[in-house]
């Protein structure tokens, strides 16, 4: 199966998506410039070949780009192909994309919803592993306490608090970086 990408920008910089025949394989999240974007996706996808959208593609990419531009809108009906995805890593993206925009979740709420609280660090680790950021909101995942948690992505919590302001998170849910306590 041959696997395409496309690079795009968006309001807060170039994007990237991948897909196959079965739907989107990767998202990459903002990068300062495309080239820097494109030597990523080069050592994630070796064998990838830039391409044009398909038009399923192209109304992703629009609906992504209307997303990081102010106009959060649901995107989990956005097929995905999660071959090669560990089971476990499959049902915490599945929780997940269940989260509307503006909401979040926690870790822990994650893991209490597949059965097992304790599981907390091992749905972050399955998060940082998520292999279409947007798409699979891991940005909407808080660590306890409201605290952000990690972020992989280009920026990392500057980006996920960021995408949180975009989609109009309640300003109770956007943790903030320096809280009032820890001076």
């Amino acid at each position: 199966m041959t696997t395409s990408f496309n690079v795009f920008d968006t309001a807060i910089g170039a994007c990237g998506i991948a897909w196959g025949e079965r739907g989107v394989t990767h998202a990459w999240l903002p990068e300062r410039d495309a080239a820097r974007l494109r030597g990523r996706i080069a050592r994630r996808l070796p064998d990838a070949r830039e391409a044009r959208p398909t038009e399923e593609i192209r109304e992703v990419i629009d609906r992504i780009a209307a997303h990081l531009a102010g106009s959060p809108s649901d995107l989990s009906s956005v097929p995905l192909d999660l071959d090669g995805v560990p089971d476990f890593h499959r049902r915490v993206y599945a929780i997940a994309r269940a989260i509307p925009p503006g909401e979040t979740l926690s870790y822990g709420e994650i893991a209490s919803r597949l059965g097992d609280p304790t599981q907390a660090r091992a749905v972050g680790q399955a998060l940082g592993a998520n292999p279409i950021p947007i798409l699979i909101p891991c940005h909407r995942v808080l660590a306890a306490q409201g605290r952000t948690g990690g972020f992989s992505a280009p920026g990392g919590v500057a980006t996920k608090l960021r995408l949180l302001e975009i989609e109009g998170a309640a300003a109770a849910a956007i943790p903030t970086l320096f809280p009032a306590n820890s001076r």
